[in-house]
């Protein structure tokens, strides 16, 4: 037994505390990395399970991804704005997509199919989309509406405005020959008179 007036070093209790940190450390990263190789086994999983649907995407498509990410949190990225990770319990597949209203959850299922069916539906209805963009159609915000034609509206507007620029280039051309023809009776009523005493003149 230590005397009470015996000195007790203090670098044994710094040196004993810094190693219960590391040791504290040292658990949780391999908690961490443990979850991580988790998430990224499942989602390698899912990934394999849809490897079918990714490779009957039409080539000429390089808007998808389709690759699992490293990180705290492994993602299996379907495109630049959606992605599936795993919720917190390590067993629930969740099927995110990013808005700009926010993030919001396509599917969301502890079993793997339903969120592979999900993500499949994804992938047709952004290729489908694709295809309509390029042949020119359309789809209407809502159903049962249609969006005005305005192709085929402006062409009789043209011709309209067309016949009424003619109808006033005509209506202003009048104006100017009646006006003239006015000018031209009232300058020889006014010198009417003259006109005549020049005619008596003239006269042998």
């Amino acid at each position: 037994m230590k005397d009470a007036g015996e000195k007790i070093d203090p670098s044994n209790k710094l040196s004993d505390a810094i190693r219960d940190v590391k040791n504290a450390f040292a658990d949780r990263d391999d908690v961490v990395v443990d979850m991580r190789e988790a998430h990224r086994m499942r989602l390698d999983l899912l990934a394999a399970d849809l490897a079918p649907v990714f490779a009957d995407v039409p080539a000429d498509m390089d808007n998808f991804d389709f690759v699992v990410s490293s990180g705290l949190q492994p993602r299996l990225w379907i495109d630049a704005v959606s992605h599936v990770a795993m919720g917190r319990d390590r067993r629930t597949y969740r099927f995110l997509k990013d808005t700009r209203i926010g993030r919001v959850v396509l599917a969301e299922s502890t079993e793997m199919k339903p969120v592979a069916d999900s993500v499949t539906r994804y992938v047709a209805e952004r290729i489908v989309e694709r295809r309509r963009m390029m042949e020119g159609g359309v789809e209407p915000a809502v159903a049962g509406m249609r969006r005005a034609q305005v192709a085929e509206a402006e062409p009789p507007l043209r011709a309209s405005t067309r016949g009424k620029g003619w109808s006033a280039f005509l209506s202003g051309l009048g104006l100017i020959a009646a006006g003239a023809l006015v000018g031209l009776a009232v300058s020889a009523a006014l010198f009417w008179d003259r006109l005549a005493a020049m005619v008596l003149n003239w006269r042998p």
